[in-house]
């Protein structure tokens, strides 16, 4: 059973206490954890120290994290974003996002003498070697996750001979893995949501009797826990709001998540005025929530909206502790 924490948001009223609250009462639910997880921290941190000390113009290969005001920002500041190495100019500072790149992507870069500065999530860096471990030891790899995502062509692209990706629950009937595979192990995307991700492997121990776990769970904990939060609101709300962008696979999973959870409805936003008023009608208890590359600034900015319509009661609901934190790449500790 989930516990409650329920406590005041700053510079909010908080007339209400308890999830039980006064049906007539216009109130928002906050979850906790929301926002910047540690990963992407320190993603957006590496940007911020490379631009200190070298200076823009700093190419960063995609989007640094999955989201557009983070990326605007960034953009005024003489960040230029590139699809591929290639379009770097020779010698110049490249950092790599935090969703991962493949060998060849690294090889990219030495050969054009670029100097790097790795972004990638640990957690991602993780998936990433024992991909690379596996493939040593002969087995073959099912990598569930979403075709065409930055995190999965990375870590595909670590031995793209043994891996096959299994894009959710019904890509399973159609994979052709020999079913008598002897050496066959599952690994995933960190940011996929956590029921789908078992479905999908309930589904791939049914067709492939020899499956193997991996020795840890894939999935971060900053999605597990930002998706337990939302399942814990959501039968609350009659509205859940998220917070983040709609290339953000940890953003739209939560979306996912609240409406199965048992929300009324569900809307992803990247900004407070992208919030149509008339989804408010009717609504007494509104739950708001962020993905892990959203900053906080952005959910205050939601707070103050519903606010103007009578939302003025604001608890947050905790159902999770976060106290992860993860060290820059080394060349930029050694300047910092």
């Amino acid at each position: 059973m989930v516990e409650f924490h329920l406590e005041p948001y700053p510079g909010a009223m908080t007339a209400q206490t308890d999830m039980t609250a006064d049906p007539t009462t216009k109130r928002v639910l906050l979850a906790e954890p929301r926002g910047y997880c540690a990963g992407v921290d320190r993603a957006v941190e590496t940007v911020e120290k490379a631009l200190a000390m070298h200076g823009a113009p700093l190419y960063v290969r995609k989007e640094i994290v999955h989201n557009k005001h983070v990326v605007e920002t960034f953009t005024d500041q003489g960040v230029i974003f590139v699809d591929e190495t290639d379009e770097v100019p020779r010698g110049a500072n490249l950092v790599f996002s935090a969703h991962g790149v493949s060998p060849a992507v690294r090889e990219s870069a030495r050969s054009l003498e670029l100097h790097t500065f790795d972004a990638t999530c640990p957690l991602v860096t993780k998936v990433h070697t024992e991909v690379k471990r596996f493939a040593r030891e002969g087995y073959q790899i099912l990598l569930v996750g979403h075709d065409g995502h930055e995190e999965v062509e990375g870590t595909a692209g670590e031995a793209p001979d043994v891996v096959t990706l299994v894009d959710g629950p019904d890509a399973v009937d159609t994979l052709d893995v020999p079913v008598d595979t002897e050496k066959l192990i599952w690994l995933s995307q960190t940011t996929l949501s956590v029921d789908e991700t078992m479905e999908t492997v309930r589904r791939l121990r049914e067709k492939y009797p020899t499956l193997q776990d991996p020795p840890s769970d894939d999935i971060c904990y900053a999605t597990q826990n930002r998706q337990g939060a939302v399942k814990a609101m959501a039968p609350q709300c009659d509205l859940v709001i998220v917070v983040g962008s709609r290339n953000s696979s940890n953003s739209v999973r939560l979306v996912e998540v609240a409406l199965q959870a048992g929300a009324g409805a569900a809307h992803l936003v990247d900004y407070a005025k992208e919030i149509d008023t008339d989804w408010l009608e009717g609504v007494t208890t509104v739950g708001l929530t962020s993905g892990a590359s959203v900053p906080e600034v952005l959910v205050r900015g939601v707070v103050d909206l519903l606010a103007e319509h009578g939302f003025t009661d604001v608890d947050s609901v905790r159902t999770a502790e976060e106290t992860i934190t993860f060290a820059l790449p080394r060349e930029l500790r050694q300047k910092a």
